[in-house]
C-alpha cells in the first residue's frame, strides 16, 4: 500500500495491524487440528482425502516489485484464506458423508457450492433410500 497517495489509511492499518496478525494463532492451531482429523477419520470413513495444495497456495511474496511488508501480508493472506477454504472443503466432505441434506430456503442464505447434488430438505424417503441401506 503506498501510503504517500493515501495518507489518511496509514493510522487506521497500524492499529488493526495486531488485530489481523493475531489471528494467526488460531489458524495454525486450526491447521493442526484439522490435518490430524482429516488424516484419521477420512481415512476411517473411506473419503478421498482433500489435497491441500489445491486450496492453500503462497506465491505472490515471490513478485518483485511488492516491498517486504506487501510480501509479508501476501503469504498471511494466501495461508489464512486458503486454509479457510481447505477447512471449508474437509467440512463439506464431511457434511456430504454424513448428512447431505439441503437447508430450507432463506432469503439472504447463500447456500453453499458443495450442496447442489445434496438431497432436497424434507425429502425422507431420498434420505433412507441414500443413508439407511
Amino acid at each position: 500500500m503506498e501510503y504517500k497517495k493515501h495518507p489518511e489509511r496509514l493510522f487506521r492499518h497500524l492499529i488493526s495491524m495486531p488485530f489481523i496478525y493475531m489471528m494467526l494463532f488460531p489458524l495454525a492451531i486450526l491447521h493442526i487440528f484439522l490435518g490430524v482429523y482429516h488424516q484419521i477419520c477420512f481415512r476411517l470413513y473411506g473419503i478421498r482425502l482433500v489435497k491441500r495444495k489445491n486450496y492453500v497456495r503462497i506465491d505472490r511474496h515471490k513478485l518483485k516489485y511488492l516491498k517486504f511488508l506487501e510480501k509479508l501480508n501476501c503469504a498471511y493472506c494466501g495461508y489464512a484464506n486458503g486454509l479457510l477454504n481447505y477447512a471449508a472443503a474437509i467440512a463439506g466432505e464431511t457434511e456430504k458423508y454424513w448428512c447431505g441434506i439441503k437447508h430450507r430456503k432463506y432469503k439472504g442464505f447463500n447456500e453453499p457450492m458443495h450442496h447442489k447434488d445434496f438431497l432436497k430438505y424434507g425429502d425422507e424417503k431420498s434420505f433412507r433410500k441414500k443413508y439407511c441401506k
